[in-house]
């Protein structure tokens, strides 16, 4: 027993240390990222993209200092965690050793390095996924009533953090209805765990219909803009790569879940990853959003795998299943994380494009992956917005009004004049404070549509000037251009109002 604790530690210290050098420190965060910080200033019950979880990590992340490893600890934390859920799933279907370091190898080289190298709400839902995946082994196995109270709670966390988990119970209950785990539909526990789970997440639903249900906005935003460049293809060949090194595992579980004795309990899973992977491609979702499916599966692969090399010359195969994820992960070590500088990834953007990593969600190729692009150019605009406003005769009557989420949470997460940009973006528009009058305006404006910024607002204004802009090639928000605007000829605080009532009333 000891010698498993001690490996399982091995591997959650290599996690963390992994987790924070793959990430070369030219990268500011990613645009996601500060507006998640930003939450914690406007804790709610819900958010215009996202639901609270988030929003309540960022608040413990600022009560510990708002540092740069606390916001890159919990990802990797969570990342961790979903190892050790695997390591347990592990024993729970009598794995050995060797599956269990076949399994955690699997689970630690796998995409979700990439995933938990950005503080999003992705992490925690792939150790959502994969605890209640777990919590139904547990319940298979001794059909403790319990096990379906935990797992109530656990699908609460994972609502409560990113509604992605929802598919994880669309996929998985007509597998259950294929087998003869069909029973426990009849028992009262499932309903009364069900209860405690809707009553866990009811907040959050409340919040959700006094503010028109934002989230069907959001999604309908997301597939206009974003998912319309998704495809069945593309989705199932990114779920390839996603675990490349541990595709035999995977492909292993599906064997055994249908052929395999000791593990005929568990026939429902074989199912519910069919079920689950056709549901996301029907509503073409993101192939990140399936991230959290897998790791289970190479649980269950592990125990196969080790168990048919467990005697005779097989054995010496042993330490070949294990290094394939490694092998794996050697190269792409150089290729998918931002630990390379962008003049590498342009000399090497070839191997880039042929893995797809240069194509954004607007369906074209750039210099960059989209996150890479993404994670610069952030502190020069929050330096220089800073260098503006500090200028100014009257800072505090001077509004930072920005074109989007990301340019708004840059400034507020690295200023020092402890401004409060907002914008008409996600969630900034219900944090306007018009509580004072404004008579000055700087305005972040991204490059594409520019042209007519002048045009428009300087009538209003007795000064207009073009003061500065990102000059990062390689950044997303290159060209932003940042104008300030002196002495208001009308009421700002008349034609923001009017403008957030519009936004908010256009949602």
């Amino acid at each position: 027993m000891a010698r498993k604790a001690i490996v399982l530690t091995g591997f959650v210290i290599l996690k963390f240390l992994l987790q924070f050098i793959l990430i070369s420190p030219e990268y500011d965060l990613q645009r996601d990222e500060y507006l998640h910080l930003d939450q914690a200033n406007h804790l709610a019950w819900g958010y215009v993209s996202i639901p609270p979880m988030t929003a309540w990590i960022s608040f413990l992340i600022k009560l510990l200092g708002n540092g740069l490893f606390w916001v890159k600890f919990f990802p990797a934390l969570f990342g961790a965690l979903t190892i050790v859920v695997v390591w347990k799933a592990i024993e729970e279907l009598n794995g050995n050793l060797v599956a269990l370091i076949l399994g955690a190898t699997g689970v630690l080289f796998s995409a979700l390095l990439r995933l938990n190298t950005l503080y999003q709400p992705n992490s925690l839902d792939a150790l959502c996924w994969t605890s209640l995946y777990f919590i139904v082994i547990k319940y298979l196995n001794t059909q403790k009533p319990k096990w379906l109270y935990v797992g109530a709670i656990i699908f609460a966390i994972g609502f409560l953090n990113k509604y992605n988990i929802v598919f994880l119970l669309i996929g998985l209950l007509p597998a259950i209805l294929m087998t003869e785990q069909r029973a426990v539909l009849i028992r009262k526990h499932l309903y009364l765990a069900m209860l405690s789970g809707l009553l866990l997440i009811l907040p959050n639903l409340l919040w959700q219909y006094q503010n028109q249900f934002p989230v069907i906005h959001h999604l309908n935003e997301l597939a206009e803009t974003q998912l319309v460049h998704v495809n069945a293809w593309g989705f199932l060949k990114s779920q390839l790569l996603f675990y490349a090194g541990s595709l035999f595992v995977i492909f292993s579980a599906l064997y055994t879940l249908l052929f395999y004795r000791p593990f005929h309990t568990y026939k429902a899973f074989f199912w519910a990853i069919i079920f689950t992977l056709a549901v996301f491609i029907y509503f073409k979702a993101k192939d990140y959003y399936a991230i959290g499916l897998y790791p289970i599966y190479v649980a269950f692969g592990a125990v196969f795998i080790a168990d048919m090399l467990k005697t005779g010359r097989k054995r010496y195969w042993q330490a070949v299943a294990i290094a394939i994820p490694v092998l794996f992960f050697i190269p792409m070590y150089n290729i998918a994380f931002p630990n390379k500088s962008p003049e590498y990834i342009l000399q090497h953007a070839e191997q880039y494009r042929d893995l797809g990593m240069l194509r954004w969600e607007d369906g074209k190729d750039h210099a960059l992956p989209q996150d890479f692009a993404d994670m610069l150019g952030w502190k020069e605009l929050a330096h220089k917005v800073d260098g503006i406003y500090s200028n100014l005769p009257e800072p505090d009557k001077t509004l930072v009004l920005c074109d989007n989420y990301g340019q708004a949470g840059a400034i507020n997460y690295y200023t020092k004049n402890k401004i409060r940009a907002v914008s008409f973006n996600a969630d900034y528009v219900n944090w306007f404070k018009l509580d004072h009058p404004y008579d000055h305006l700087i305005r972040v404006k991204s490059y594409p549509g520019h042209d007519s910024e002048l045009e428009e607002t300087s009538p209003y204004f007795h000064t207009s000037l073009v003061s500065d802009s990102i000059t990062n090639p390689f950044a997303r928000e290159y060209r932003t251009i940042i104008y300030t605007f002196l002495d208001a000829k009308v009421d700002i605080n008349k034609r923001i109002q009017e403008e957030v009532n519009e936004t908010k009333n256009y949602r």
